[in-house]
C-alpha cells in the first residue's frame, strides 16, 4: 500500500520548491509526439466510461447529499493553467467535455502545446466531479477516473504524499515523466494532471516547480468555482 506522508509546510510561490524525490524504479523512456498527440482522447474515453460506472453505483446507494460549496462549468478549458504554463510552456485548453446528472455533474478538458523537436512538451488534463447524492471521501484517492489519460501512471503507482492547506484534503501522486493533484472538499473532487515528454537530447524538467505550480493552478480553479 502505497504510504501518506504529510509535507512539511505549505505549498506556494512564496516558498521556493525543494527537489522532488527520484523514485525508486529506473527511469522510464520518454514518449514519442504520435503517442502524446494520443493520450488526451484516450483519456476522455476511459473517463467517460468511468464516470457512467459512477451514476450507477450512486443511484444504488444512501440519499446524504454531502455539502457542493463549487459550480458547474461546462467549458473548463476556459480555466486556464496559468502558471503551470508560466513554468513549462504555453499550454492551450483545447478538449473540453461536461455532463450533468442527478447525482454527479463533471466537467474535463485537456491541455496541449505543439510538438517540439528536441525540446520538452508537456500535457495537462484537468476534472471537476461534483458528487450529489454519495459523499466521495470514502473513494477517494483511489478513484480511476481521475488518472485520465496518465496510462503509465495509471499502471506504475506512483509516490503520493499529501498536500496541507488546500481542501479538506489534497494528495499529490509523483511518477516519472508526469504528476497528479487531486483535491476532496465536501462533495467536490478536482484533478490536475499534468504530463511531459520529448526526444533525444530533451532537457529534464523542474519536477519541484511543475508540482509546485499545479498546487497554485489548483487554488485559483477552486476559488473561481466556488460559488
Amino acid at each position: 500500500m502505497i504510504s501518506e506522508p504529510e509535507l512539511d509546510g505549505e505549498w506556494g510561490t512564496g516558498r521556493p520548491p525543494t527537489a522532488a524525490e527520484e523514485p525508486d524504479t529506473p527511469r522510464e523512456g520518454v514518449r514519442g509526439p504520435r503517442r502524446a498527440w494520443l493520450w488526451a482522447l484516450g483519456g476522455a474515453v476511459l473517463a467517460s466510461a468511468v464516470w457512467a460506472g459512477v451514476l450507477g453505483a450512486q443511484d444504488r446507494f444512501g440519499d446524504a447529499a454531502p455539502r457542493i460549496a463549487y459550480r458547474h462549468v461546462e467549458d473548463l478549458c476556459k480555466m486556464p493553467l496559468t502558471v503551470v504554463s508560466a513554468s513549462t510552456t504555453q499550454l492551450t485548453g483545447g478538449y473540453a467535455r461536461h455532463n450533468e446528472h442527478p447525482s454527479l455533474d463533471w466537467a474535463y478538458c485537456a491541455h496541449s502545446a505543439p510538438y517540439a523537436e528536441g525540446r520538452l512538451s508537456y500535457g495537462a488534463e484537468v476534472s471537476v466531479q461534483l458528487h450529489k447524492k454519495t459523499d466521495p471521501r470514502t473513494e477517494f484517492g483511489a478513484d480511476p477516473s481521475a488518472l485520465m489519460g496518465m496510462g503509465r501512471m495509471a499502471s506504475s503507482g506512483g509516490e503520493v504524499e499529501q498536500v496541507p492547506g488546500l481542501g479538506e484534503r489534497a494528495l499529490l501522486t509523483r511518477r516519472v515523466g508526469g504528476s497528479r493533484l487531486e483535491v476532496l472538499d465536501g462533495g467536490a473532487v478536482f484533478s490536475l494532471t499534468v504530463e511531459w515528454y520529448g526526444g533525444q537530447g530533451a532537457p529534464d524538467p523542474d519536477e519541484a516547480a511543475v508540482q509546485a505550480a499545479m498546487v497554485e493552478d489548483m487554488r485559483a480553479l477552486m476559488a473561481s468555482l466556488r460559488k
